[in-house]
């Protein structure tokens, strides 16, 4: 089976449009996909701090561009997008550790992405704000509270670390990066017609 590993952080209108057009693809090739939770922050800061230059720079064409391409994703995709919020930028580090305290179980990670996913990009909610997290998991079927004290224990607050300096040592500077079958590496929601591709060559 390809395995397929998909690094994010919630805080990335990319990649929550790519965790949801994502999915059709791996139930029509049958591959195998893990949901790999990130601080994209550290990404930026240790190797694609410009980002941080094109933000802040109103003139910059590419990044202006950019927003309308998402939004013509969102659109041609099906996926409710509400881009930017007035949390924008997220602070996501709190509901990094509580995706990184799921991490083990796949099947419970997944869904509180999506909720999560929903609460941002939908609601508007703010995931910096621990009792919205608390509640974002309540509503997705968690028990917060100890889901978001799991979170803060150091073995997660390692993991968050410690998968974040995976992806950048394995080559990602952003999120969402993806591998297919550990080193084949894709970026992004735009390169997922690659990434099907990649997967039904894998498999040959």
């Amino acid at each position: 089976m390809v395995k397929v590993e998909f690094f994010f952080d919630l805080s990335s209108p990319w990649t929550y449009l790519a965790f949801h057009n994502i999915q059709p693809i791996v139930q029509e090739t049958g591959a195998h996909i893990i949901w790999r939770p990130v601080l994209v922050g550290g990404i930026f800061n240790s190797v694609n701090q410009s980002v941080y230059a094109a933000r802040e720079d109103a003139s910059n064409l590419k990044f202006r561009h950019s927003g309308k391409i998402l939004n013509n994703w969102a659109d041609w995709t099906g996926v409710p997008l509400f881009f930017p919020s007035k949390h924008h930028p997220l602070k996501s580090v709190h509901a990094m550790r509580m995706c990184c305290a799921l991490e083990e179980d796949q099947d419970a990670l997944c869904p509180f992405i999506e909720a999560a996913f929903q609460a941002y990009f939908v609601r508007e909610d703010n995931l910096d704000d621990p009792e919205t997290l608390i509640a974002v998991a309540d509503q997705a079927g968690f028990d917060g509270a100890a889901l978001f004290e799991k979170a803060n224990t150091e073995g997660n607050k390692l993991r968050l670390r410690s998968n974040t300096e995976e992806v950048i040592h394995r080559g990602g500077y952003g999120s969402p990066t993806i591998f297919v079958n550990h080193e084949d590496m894709y970026f992004g929601n735009d390169q997922l017609p690659l990434v099907k591709r990649a997967i039904k060559l894998a498999r040959l």
